[in-house]
């Protein structure tokens, strides 16, 4: 039977690998829905290949400009609002979310209330608004699926297993481009030299988060609202081969992991398939080749963002949303050159300290937190 899907953030790495698999398996996978910001020449290839019913582009002219390029068969739809309408397409079963930022939160939200599967892999969703989204997931009965490589290594482990016999979870890192750089060299770091990941390939926001530990630290949130674990039960632990993409640590100590060749395919289409699996798509790891595995603690003294995340979590309520909006707009900054790399986890720490965290309840307040924090952000930098 075909599984028909939105994906929201088609152009990104993750959409364009997810289109690769619809394209391995038409019979299994059909796509009904796409979304981006505003990559249009891309998208129109793509909806001239997967013939999609509905697309949203972000970008409202842009959305104009791409209404004007392809067959009015395609329904196109523009702003939040057409994210949104993507998300809750009455034909979509599944809908992938991997656009990059909070903005990712309000289509998740309503794909949920629209009692659709999401596969996620937009991990600002569960790090600003985690309580909100577990509680609407299990008021519509509605499975989130992690695409996260270390979240569905972890899933993939919990399978058949009682959560009250697990003792830990291990998240792994490879370390980022700077695991064997001093602070000070790391201090003078370069965008151009952070985005260079050793061994995945990413986009610009997640890289520069992986050459922080940030994205460690945003994937140890998320694994606290995924398992329903307490925060100290989360470990996280340096494997440069990101070979092991995770594991788990029962009661009597027993290890279970989850490994593989570093290829976010497999993690995708398993939460495309689930719970079913399809044929590999990706090299089959061949223990032959592999002389070691190591494994290193994090150095939160070179990495002070993962030790903030790990506190914002631990003070709750709408201090995660805080920790996320800072970072996201600091990422920028530096990707722009305004900032240097140690100024992303200094004024994450300050604006932390600032905020008075406090429980929310809907959308809207973490929102006018979020335009909160950027407003304080750009004055402290002026």
């Amino acid at each position: 039977m075909t599984r028909k899907i939105s994906i929201l953030g088609s152009t990104g790495s993750i959409g364009k690998q997810t289109l690769e698999i619809v394209g391995e398996h038409p019979e299994k996978f059909k796509v009904v829905g796409l979304a981006v910001m505003q990559s249009i020449d891309e998208l129109e290839a793509q909806i001239r290949k997967f013939q999609p019913k509905i697309v949203a582009v972000f970008d409202k002219e842009k959305a104009k400009t791409l209404a004007a390029r392809v067959s009015s068969n395609v329904k196109i739809s523009s702003g939040i609002e057409g994210l949104i309408e993507v998300a809750t397409y009455h034909e979509a079963e599944l809908v992938l979310n991997a656009v990059v930022g909070s903005i990712g939160l309000l289509p998740t939200l309503e794909a949920v209330k629209s009692k659709k599967t999401v596969a996620l892999a937009n991990k600002e969703t569960l790090v600003a608004a985690g309580e909100l989204v577990m509680k609407e997931c299990h008021k519509n009965n509605v499975k989130l699926l992690p695409v996260d490589s270390e979240h569905s290594a972890v899933f993939q482990c919990l399978n058949g297993e009682k959560m009250n016999d697990i003792s830990k979870i291990i998240l792994t890192a490879s370390g980022g481009p700077f695991r064997e750089w001093s602070y000070e060299e790391i201090e003078k770091a370069t965008f151009k030299e952070a985005l260079k990941h050793p061994n995945w390939n990413m986009g610009q926001k997640i890289s520069i988060d992986s050459a922080t530990l940030m994205n460690k630290g945003l994937e140890v949130i998320e694994a606290k609202w995924l398992f329903h674990v307490d925060v100290d039960k989360i470990e996280v632990i340096i494997h440069p081969q990101s070979i092991i993409h995770s594991m788990i640590e029962l009661k009597d100590f027993s290890i279970i992991a989850q490994l593989g060749v570093p290829n976010m395919k497999l993690p995708i289409q398993y939460a495309l398939s689930y719970p079913e699996r399809v044929e590999g798509g990706v090299t089959r790891l061949d223990f032959k080749t592999m002389n070691n595995l190591t494994f290193i603690e994090p150095d939160v003294e070179r990495f002070p963002c993962l030790a903030l995340a790990y506190k914002a979590m631990k003070i709750g309520g709408t201090m995660p949303c805080v920790l996320n909006a800072a970072n996201e707009m600091l990422v920028d900054y530096y990707l722009k050159s305004k900032i240097s790399f140690y100024d992303i986890p200094r004024y994450i720490e300050r604006v932390m300290e600032v905020h008075q965290a406090f429980s929310y309840s809907t959308a809207e307040e973490l929102q006018m937190l979020e335009q909160w924090v950027r407003s304080w952000i750009v004055n402290e930098l002026r």
